[in-house]
């Protein structure tokens, strides 16, 4: 695997967007050239680069309400995959362009893909893709640490040293190893003894006591309707994460996933290139197919060679069946106020104890809110008028009918006007969910402590846990319109 290019690009609020850094690797361009012939499309100057990334990240304009390219709903962003559309004389589509993004920087490489452009290989059979993640990855903890936000003094140390770091891990463009936290200018990695070859992805010895932990999150996001014409939709997306800390070189060591008799089959399976072996048969099932009652059902392993540093080990898509909390929200004109009503429903195949569950009802394009007269049959209602916002607290357990109730009437009648927001005019309104549910999966997906296996001298601590997040969670008003997806909701 190679990059054909790697970019640093700074977009802190309230300065102006540059690129703090970039790289070029002429030998790897040059392979890129010969590999395309004809349909070869050249990395543009960096200014491009620039514009083109924040268009397609959604980070440009930010003061005109549409931009087409940005804002159309036939262009759909394959992040952390973009493509770059470049017009001109150099037209044509720069492909797959990685970007990660996280406190004031964006990182972004070009990974040379050695097959065919047309017809465009899907993303799971790239390897360069999953490497080039992984360093970019790496960079990015490098840069910014553990807080995600070092001071202006600390990050403009660290990319002075990137050059000298990208020569130890990089050579030529050829990703090696990822970056130590701290490294030096020239950071030196220790000789593995005996035999055992040291992977490309490992960066060093661990010294202490010996601990793996397991941690899988899964979350879901719903777009519920409460009508008949429209259909609800959610979905389920995995992850399993592993930070192992094992004495000595190259501890084999295996993860099991497991599903309950009657869940369904994981499906869209990625998995990080340190796994040293898998059953074909995992990566067969996806979400596009109609599910034929065939596919592999676990338990599923992952055995494999660990990095030091905290990886993700794979991800999943799951189907269930009933989303976890069912919702109604009606939403009324009435004289010279709003009538609210909201229902919420705890599935019962869900625990009943949140670390926090909270729903959040904004009110768009009116003006500010003035006298609020609304009930709430459980937990506790915080209004903030400045933002024309409801925030009901719902706790961390539903009562025993596992339903709970709003309802109320909000008059809108300040001196000033509030939020505004172009899709959610007149009552095209939503109420939005933020929860977490420890120790519970909804496909019912969990990693069994005894079944993790660490091929060391050392007896290592297991560490396993789960647990349920929410993400992009709406329920809108039944009686208003409401934005529809044709197909899938989208990863």
């Amino acid at each position: 695997m190679s990059l054909r290019a790697l970019w640093i690009i700074s977009h802190e609020k309230g300065e102006n967007v540059s690129i703090r850094y970039s790289r070029r690797f002429a030998t790897v361009e040059h392979r890129a050239k010969s590999l395309a012939g004809s349909s070869y499309i050249a990395v543009p100057e960096e200014n491009t680069v620039l514009q083109l990334l924040l268009t397609e990240l959604g980070l440009s304009d930010s003061n005109k309400s549409y931009v087409a390219l940005r804002d159309d709903c036939l262009h759909r962003q394959r992040s952390p995959a973009l493509e770059l559309r470049m017009d001109g004389r150099a037209k044509g589509i720069l492909w797959p362009v990685l970007a990660i993004s996280q406190g004031p920087l964006i990182l972004a490489c070009l990974p040379l893909v050695d097959a065919p452009a047309e017809p465009r290989p899907p993303l799971a059979s790239l390897l360069s893709v999953s490497q080039g993640l992984t360093l970019l990855a790496g960079l990015q903890t490098f840069l910014l640490s553990s807080g995600g936000k070092p001071d202006s003094e600390g990050l403009a140390s660290r990319l002075a040293m990137l050059p000298s770091v990208l020569l130890q891990v990089c050579p030529l463009g050829s990703p090696l190893d990822v970056p130590l936290l701290g490294a030096p200018a020239t950071p030196t990695v220790p000789t593995p003894t005996g035999n055992q070859k040291q992977p490309a992805w490992k960066t060093g010895f661990h010294r202490g006591r010996a601990v793996v932990n397991v941690a899988l999150i899964e979350t879901v996001r719903s777009m519920q309707y409460g009508n008949q014409s429209r259909q609800d939709l959610w979905d389920v997306y995995g992850t399993v994460t592993c930070k192992c800390e094992v004495e000595g070189v190259l501890p084999n060591v295996t993860v099991t996933l497991t599903l309950p008799p009657n869940g369904s089959p994981l499906q869209d399976i990625l998995v990080h290139p340190c796994v040293t072996s898998l059953d074909s048969s995992i990566l067969t099932a996806n979400s596009v197919d109609s599910y034929d009652g065939s596919a592999f059902s676990g338990p599923y392993k992952f055995p494999f060679s660990p990095p030091l540093e905290p990886f993700r080990l794979c991800s999943y898509t799951s189907q269930v069946p009933v989303p976890p909390i069912l919702g109604s929200y009606q939403l009324n004109e009435e004289e010279s106020h709003l009538h609210v009503s909201v229902t919420l429903k705890l599935h019962e195949s869900v625990k009943n104890s949140f670390e926090y569950c909270e729903a959040h009802l904004p009110f768009f394009n009116r003006d500010q809110m003035g006298v609020v007269e609304v009930k709430v049959s459980s937990g506790q209602l915080d209004v903030s008028k400045e933002k024309n916002l409801l925030v009901w607290g719902l706790g961390q357990k539903f009562p025993k009918s596992r339903e709970v109730t709003m309802d109320g009437r909000i008059s809108f009648s300040g001196p000033t006007p509030g939020p505004t927001d172009p899709l959610c005019t007149g009552l095209t309104a939503y109420v939005k969910l933020y929860f977490k549910v420890p120790d519970m999966t909804l496909s019912g997906c969990c990693v069994d402590q005894h079944s993790v296996q660490v091929y060391s001298s050392a007896k290592p601590r297991i560490v396993t846990s789960r647990e349920l997040l929410s993400k992009e969670y709406f329920i809108w008003n039944s009686k208003g319109t409401a934005p529809v997806s044709s197909g899938q909701m989208m990863l």
